[in-house]
């Protein structure tokens, strides 16, 4: 079992939300990333948004990302079962997606989704820049990017594969979060009180840290190879 956050992605150049340079530096997620924002100014978070997607479209997939393929393509081989490597990730951005990574869980939904604030569709959008801001769905309504908001639950079928991998797991990775934004840090929790080990590879100190079995300070595009 893995779970991934910001810091693997800010290594390929995509901005965190809280740290130095992250989005909430400058931006209020009061405004830009709640429903009621989209209500009141569907443009303004657009804005936000294609923005956002043409920094994600210039990054590319690091040595972390691609150490975890090959990592997911080892364990598959070995039990001839998927399902024995989970990947679950916090992030948005569709790095672990362009890397190669198959069994992906994306807790909080995926930037390059759309979905209809009416009729409830939803489709892939790669378009940097969006031609029209804000985009509408064919039926007339407003389309919203297809993220979890401030206030809103968890994708229900993706979390609760992530809980079941998490339950089974032998080995839990942390990689990349600062292991404070919930449920999905809880996930570690869940996959410790179950027996599993717990590694944690982050730059900076985390909640995880007292509990884990090991504790890896550093860049995941340089310990997850070696770890390989």
């Amino acid at each position: 079992m893995v779970l991934t956050g910001a810091g693997i992605s800010a290594e390929s150049g995509v901005p965190t939300f809280r740290g130095p340079g992250g989005f909430w530096r400058s931006y209020s997620p009061e405004r830009l990333a709640t429903a009621e924002a989209f209500g009141q100014n569907p443009r303004l978070v657009w804005e936000w948004y294609d923005w956002r997607r043409s920094i994600v479209r210039k990054a590319e997939p690091n040595a972390g990302h691609r150490a975890l393929v090959e990592l997911e393509r080892q364990k598959t081989d070995e039990f001839r079962e998927p399902s024995r490597f989970t990947l679950v990730t916090q992030n948005v951005d569709g790095l672990h997606d362009r890397a190669g990574s198959r069994n992906v869980l994306k807790l909080h939904g995926d930037i390059w989704q759309v979905r209809c604030v009416g009729c409830g569709a939803e489709e892939r959008n790669e378009q940097v820049p969006l031609e029209e801001l804000p985009p509408h769905c064919s039926c007339g309504a407003l389309l919203r990017p297809a993220v979890v908001w401030f206030g809103e639950p968890l994708p229900a079928a993706a979390w609760q594969r992530a809980v079941e991998a998490s339950e089974q797991a032998q080995l839990f990775l942390v990689i990349g979060t600062s292991a404070v934004v919930y449920p999905a840090a809880g996930l570690a929790e869940v996959g410790r009180e179950a027996g599993a080990r717990l590694a944690v590879v982050n730059a900076e100190p985390t909640p995880l840290d007292a509990t884990a079995d090991w504790v890896l300070r550093g860049q995941a595009g340089e310990l997850l190879p070696r770890l390989l």
